[in-house]
This record gives C-alpha cells, sequence and structure tokens, in this order.
C-alpha cells in the first residue's frame, strides 16, 4: 500500500513540530522520527487501530500518538492510506 499525507496533515505537523522546537529542538526531531516510523508501520495493519470516533466510515482510523490523533483512511482498491488529520486531542480544532 502506498501512504499519501494530505496538504492539511502535512501543514499541521510542521505547525506542532514547530510548537515542540521552541522548547527543544531534539525534541522536534525526535518527535518527527518516532511518528514518521509509526506511519510507515500502518500498510502491515492498516486496520490495527480504531474506527475513527470523528466519521462514520470503518475505512477510516485514528492512531494516537503521544497525545495527538492522526486521522488516516485505508482506500483497499487504489491499494492507498491517506493520513488525513493530526491534532491534540486535547485541544479544540
Amino acid at each position: 500500500m502506498t501512504i499519501i499525507r494530505s496538504r492539511r496533515f502535512t501543514i499541521r505537523l510542521m505547525d506542532i513540530l514547530r510548537y515542540i522546537a521552541k522548547d527543544k529542538t531534539g525534541a522536534s526531531r525526535n518527535f518527527k522520527n518516532q511518528l514518521d516510523k509509526q506511519i510507515k508501520n500502518i500498510p502491515n495493519f492498516p486496520y490495527k487501530y480504531r474506527p475513527s470516533i470523528y466519521f462514520d466510515d470503518t475505512n477510516i482510523r485514528d492512531m494516537v500518538f503521544k497525545g495527538y490523533t492522526i486521522t488516516y483512511e485505508v482506500d483497499p482498491e487504489n491499494d492507498t492510506i491517506v493520513i488525513m488529520d493530526i491534532f491534540n486531542q486535547n485541544k479544540p480544532i
């Protein structure tokens, strides 16, 4: 399966990384590396994470990573996984 990162996800991730980097640059880099590793692992078990509580579609999943929710859609017909969004669970979108 091919992983596609949406523009929205990319922009929000960059905002999160900038925020983390204000305190510690290394922590920001570490966060990104660990998140990339988790995302690259999704194709091995695309339905591992819970069905999204934000959408009424079992192909849309919520991966929780260090207090952030990463929403992605599994598209078996096109053999893709679209990473849709990332946000802090405790803050309003």
